[in-house]
């Protein structure tokens, strides 16, 4: 699958790149700069050693255009713009929302964006022709590189489109993770809250990397 990652150079992304690459995807890492993924694209090859040759880097425009599937891993505070940007070349195709939104004054205490989610928001702004899903937001980049550690941590997905989270399900099994259907695309206002939960767990007990796991199954 050619997988595009929109703000692909940052934390989040770059260690999703890592995690499909090594799977056998291709990878597409974006960036409003087309030279720096260019170069975050090139060290990531290097670090998958035999593994790598599978990502490349491009402008966030193009690298939209070129992806089966789009991932979005940007800040909130670049999410419409984001979006807005690549909005032509979204048409049709599943995206995968990663963002957050942040209280910046506070990244522990969860913050409830105008829309209810930064996924609705997507999902309003691009319109019913996208799919629009939320996924991978509880799942720490501390993990994603560390391609030899089992991720101890379950992702949720949430979105209205059945087949558009079937896609992300696979994906997050290809990434080294069990994934569950979360429900709607209202539910991520749940899930994207967690994030703020995470972190403030990780600050309490001086650690990183908290995350979730789903029991009684």
């Amino acid at each position: 699958m050619r997988i595009a990652i929109l703000g692909g150079t940052g934390k989040e992304g770059s260690g999703l790149a890592l995690r499909w690459a090594n799977a056998g995807h291709q990878v597409i890492i974006g960036s409003r700069d087309a030279e720096k993924a260019a170069r975050v694209a090139e060290e990531l090859n290097l670090a998958l050693g035999d593994a790598g040759g599978g990502i490349t880097g491009a402008g966030n425009l193009e690298a939209a255009q070129a992806g089966e599937v789009v991932v979005l891993t940007v800040p909130y505070a670049a999410h419409a713009a984001t979006l807005e940007s690549a909005r032509a070349a979204l048409a049709g195709k599943v995206l995968i929302d990663v963002t957050v939104p942040m209280n910046p004054a506070d990244i522990t205490r969860v913050s409830v964006p105008a829309g209810g989610s930064a996924t609705q928001e997507a999902q309003a702004l691009l319109g019913d022709g996208v799919k629009v899903v939320a996924a991978f937001q509880n799942i720490s980049f501390t993990h994603l590189k560390k391609l030899d550690s089992a991720i101890d941590c379950d992702v949720l997905v949430c979105g209205n489109d059945a087949g558009a989270k079937q896609t992300a399900l696979q994906l997050i099994q290809d990434a080294g993770m069990r994934g569950f259907d979360a429900g709607p695309v209202e539910n991520a206002i749940v899930v994207e809250g967690l994030t703020s939960v995470l972190l403030a767990i990780n600050k309490r007990h001086k650690i990183k990397g908290a995350g979730i796991r789903i029991t009684g199954l």
